[in-house]
């Protein structure tokens, strides 16, 4: 078996990046919170790239309903953490992996030590994680760490970022202290203000988000992977602009689509606020369930 060698390991990555750039990737600390749908996806593409350091938190095994979508799903893998297989599949890319796993999950008693030298937060988080997305959102802002969330929505890869010093998640999908089914209505909203994918959806049985489910594609948990590992480049790197929040951008694979959304007030915007008022009756939310 041959020894593992960095440099030769990424090399294919020079030109698109510079050796120094490479370098600079190896040294970077990479928190995902979320090792299903995108976010074991998220690690085993930026561990791909050549970033040296995770910290990688999940609290799930793997089951058969997890096959469609999920990187380390598989028959050899059910019952098994997601984290620790992740793990594995990451350090099979690069065994020399500076590799901090919480099996927990992100929690308030380890958020400290799971932000612990982040250069950068990628989401990986349930889309109905709601406390836990919007802790650990809060926390980034607080200590000013950039952070990506990239949705699997339909065939598409819906992109906000939050950077230090701009829009906050709380500030940009406005979620406060609104009943459940109202946050899910403002992700989708605020996350995909276009809604490319709404076009397609083959069988509307199968979304129903007062029960917490929806149909879900790898092509799409795939593409937030790119789409994640590009702004990841850019903020780690500093080259490239980086459209934050309150722009949002989505591209829909399915219908060849590129939508960019620049929306002041996030979800206080009118036509947000529209979107989400249309979705609320769709839904048969209360009219005091989607307020402004």
């Amino acid at each position: 078996m041959s020894a593992f060698d960095y440099a030769l390991a990424f090399s294919r990555n020079i030109g698109w990046v510079s050796e120094a750039e490479q370098a600079s990737l190896r040294g970077k600390r990479v928190a995902i919170a979320g090792m299903g749908g995108v976010g074991g996806f998220h690690l085993l593409t930026l561990a791909r790239l050549g970033v040296g350091k995770f910290n990688i938190a999940d609290l799930d095994t793997f089951e058969l309903a997890n096959f469609n979508r999920q990187a380390g799903a598989g028959m050899a893998s059910i019952d098994r953490a997601k984290v620790e297989v992740l793990a594995e599949q990451a350090r099979q890319i690069n065994p020399e992996l500076d590799l901090r796993v919480f099996p927990q999950g992100v929690r308030a008693d380890n958020l400290e030590d799971f932000f612990r030298d982040v250069d950068l937060y990628v989401d990986g988080l349930d889309f109905f994680a709601f406390p836990a997305r919007e802790m650990v959102f809060a926390h980034c802002h607080a200590r000013g760490i950039p952070a990506i969330t990239v949705a699997p929505l339909g065939m598409s890869a819906a992109l906000v970022n939050f950077l230090p010093g701009g829009m906050s998640f709380a500030d940009y999908f406005q979620w406060g202290d609104r009943p459940e089914l109202e946050k899910a209505v403002r992700f989708l909203v605020g996350l995909a203000p276009n809604a490319l994918h709404r076009h397609y959806l083959a069988d509307r049985s199968r979304v129903n988000l007062a029960e917490r489910r929806g149909p879900s594609t790898v092509m799409a948990c795939s593409l937030c992977a790119g789409v994640a590992g590009c702004e990841a480049l850019k903020i780690l790197l500093g080259r490239g602009r980086v459209l934050a929040a309150p722009h949002a951008v989505q591209f829909d694979a399915y219908r060849n689509k590129l939508g960019h959304t620049w929306r002041p007030g996030g979800n206080r915007h009118p036509l947000n606020r529209l979107a989400i008022a249309v979705a609320g009756k769709m839904l048969g939310m209360a009219d005091n369930a989607v307020r402004p």
